[in-house]
């Protein structure tokens, strides 16, 4: 699956097959958040809420591309992702774009 963000594909023809999303709410881990805690009193990057960050942008994008698929796209253009608190100790991350087919 061809993922793209702009809003064609160079080149190519394309037709538009509708929106499509993959969200994924994660809870923060105590251990993770514990150490998070530590390290603001110090600075630098917060490696555990990195990887976790990483992780679950991968699963929103597989996520979109399975409903991608599933519309019969060769490709999701214009891809975004947002992430946002839902709750205390939660965030939510979406990856979102245009399901095409190329001609």
């Amino acid at each position: 699956m061809l993922l793209l963000n702009i809003d064609h594909v160079p080149g190519k023809e394309i037709e538009a097959l509708g929106i499509v999303k993959g969200t994924v709410v994660q809870s923060k881990n105590f251990g993770k958040d514990f150490m998070a805690g530590m390290k603001t009193l110090v600075g630098g990057e917060i490696v555990g809420y990195t990887e976790m960050l990483n992780e679950v942008r991968q699963i929103a994008t597989k996520r979109m591309v399975d409903e991608a698929q599933a519309l019969g796209a060769d490709a999701v253009v214009n891809v975004r992702y947002g992430s946002s608190s839902v709750m205390q100790g939660a965030a939510e991350v979406v990856a979102y774009g245009t399901a095409v087919k190329v001609k």
